[in-house]
């Protein structure tokens, strides 16, 4: 249970509100190095770029020796605090997930992003990505929300011919 899902269930109960949470969690995801690495003997590795604003990141997955799902994951780059949090959430999320899951929930973020998305129990298994949801009231930051979750994409989707989902 995320912190997000435990916010919920309190009902709140502190002085903090659900968007207080949020703002934590982005804040604490956007400083840390935890998921902000190169991956030795990585399979894959797709560099994201947003024109936008100049966000530039390299995203390196590492799978698991039946190649269905993800070993490990991380990001090297540099960009806005949004665009390392979301980078670092995403890490979190899709670590030992199978690809097929991956895929979905890269879907997902998007779809909520681009408020196109908006069932809560599909939005629930974005677990602390959920975060990142009211981004999408403020259009100059989707693009730098979705550039790691975009990139993880493209690695799924155009090199599905290499691996087998």
């Amino acid at each position: 249970m995320n912190s997000c899902h435990i916010w919920k269930m309190l009902g709140g109960l502190w002085d903090m509100d659900l968007n207080d949470i949020y703002q934590q969690i982005i804040l604490e995801h956007s400083k840390s190095k935890k998921n902000k690495h190169e991956i030795k003997d990585f399979d894959f590795e797709e560099p994201g770029h947003n024109p936008s604003c100049g966000d530039e990141i390299t995203i390196q997955l590492k799978l698991s020796d039946d190649k269905k799902s993800i070993e490990d994951i991380a990001f090297t780059g540099v960009g806005c605090a949004i665009s390392q949090a979301s980078a670092s959430i995403m890490c979190d999320l899709l670590r030992g997930k199978s690809l097929e899951e991956a895929r979905q929930l890269c879907e997902t973020f998007i779809g909520m992003i681009r408020r196109e998305i908006t069932d809560e129990d599909i939005l629930d298994t974005l677990d602390d990505a959920l975060a990142l949801r009211n981004i999408s009231n403020m259009p100059a930051r989707v693009k730098c929300a979705i550039l790691a979750w975009r990139t993880l994409n493209d690695i799924i989707n155009e090199k599905n011919q290499k691996i087998p989902v």
